[in-house]
């Protein structure tokens, strides 16, 4: 069993200077959509053996008083911030049964940029698709929607509509309909990772292997190809349909060739489907573990990660969907080597 430690304050070393967090860190606010996001970091953690560091941010709301002297007034910040060391305690006893270092703080501060700080030393940042809206100050409402476009680090956004396949329940009248209409649905042990052709779609690969390997689970190399209407700088135009597919389908083939060099144990499988990706991937988020797309990509799909794509992927996926940021991989360097790449651009 590992340790479990709450720091109402920011940990910090004898000598006073703050301690970042690392491992994975997971935001909460006590809603059943957080519960939901805490089950998975606690098990992900438990997956990587890296320490669990659980927080909740505030911010003192300032009303404006409405007498003859005019002025501001504040609510007693002692009493929102009992409540959030509460809602910490909750949390740390809920994954007392995992394997896992746990410590836990209290932020003072917009949540969303906490989280962002944080994401700078953070192996991975955890959260649900929206909270409260109460005093953690939208936590995981606008923080679902910024984070994964601007953090540092992967993040996850867990869903509660997937409450059922971490074992958690909820009293949502909403998502309990939406659970009854969509049934049991078996959940397969695959990863999934969207690809569009962007070196940004290639670190999201290696990141989606990575994290196949980890829950000993194939992965599955989907590009979905929507019809042609000029936003895909990367299609010629005009081309037939067929022979684009072929082409398309070289060109996947020799990725996963350069994949498979560098993860020679790990079952990969593509899927070329001729749709939206957004569709693609929110449907295939119903069925498998984790669906893993880049931040931005070509404009086609991964990439639009800033706008409605975003929007499309993240808030109506029925699984956990991992964000993975633009970065420098050394792996890259080697991919033109394998053959023809997807869009003929990139390294």
């Amino acid at each position: 069993m590992g340790r479990d430690q709450v720091h109402p304050d920011p940990a910090a070393e004898p000598g006073g200077e703050t301690v970042a967090p690392r491992g994975i860190v997971v935001g909460v606010d006590g809603s059943d959509h957080s519960q939901c996001a805490l089950v998975w970091a606690a098990r992900e953690a438990e997956r990587r053996r890296r320490p669990l560091h659980i927080v909740t941010a505030y911010s003192v709301p300032i009303f404006a008083a409405s007498g003859l002297d005019g002025g501001y007034a504040t609510v007693d910040d002692s009493v929102i911030r009992e409540g959030a060391e509460a809602i910490l305690r909750q949390a740390v006893n809920k994954v007392a049964v995992y394997n896992i270092d746990v410590d836990a703080s209290v932020e003072n501060g917009d949540a969303s940029g906490v989280l962002l700080e944080m994401s700078e030393t953070a192996e991975l940042l955890v959260f649900g698709t929206r909270g409260r809206g109460g005093f953690v100050g939208r936590l995981l409402g606008s923080v679902s929607s910024a984070l994964p476009a601007h953090a540092k680090c992967p993040t996850v956004t867990v869903p509660l509509i997937c409450a059922d396949r971490l074992g958690e329940t909820t009293d949502d009248k909403h998502v309990r309909a939406e659970q009854a209409k969509m049934g049991h649905i078996p959940v397969e042990n695959v990863v999934v990772v969207g690809v569009d052709g962007s070196e940004q779609a290639r670190v999201a690969v290696l990141e989606a292997a990575a994290q196949a390997e980890r829950l000993a689970a194939p992965l599955r190399v989907v590009c979905a190809v929507p019809q042609y209407n000029g936003s895909l700088a990367w299609v010629p135009a005009p081309m037939d349909r067929e022979a684009l597919f072929a082409d398309i389908k070289i060109q996947l083939d020799a990725g996963v060739a350069w994949l498979r060099s560098h993860f020679p144990r790990l079952p990969v499988e593509t899927q070329l489907v001729d749709g939206s990706p957004v569709d693609i991937l929110v449907e295939a988020s119903r069925h498998v573990e984790l669906v893993v797309v880049g931040t931005r990509g070509r404009g086609g799909f991964a990439g639009m990660l800033l706008g409605s794509t975003s929007d499309g992927i993240l808030h109506h996926a029925k699984g956990p969907v991992m964000v993975v940021p633009d970065r420098d991989d050394p792996r890259l360097a080697d991919r033109a080597s394998f053959g023809p790449i997807l869009g003929g651009q990139g390294s």
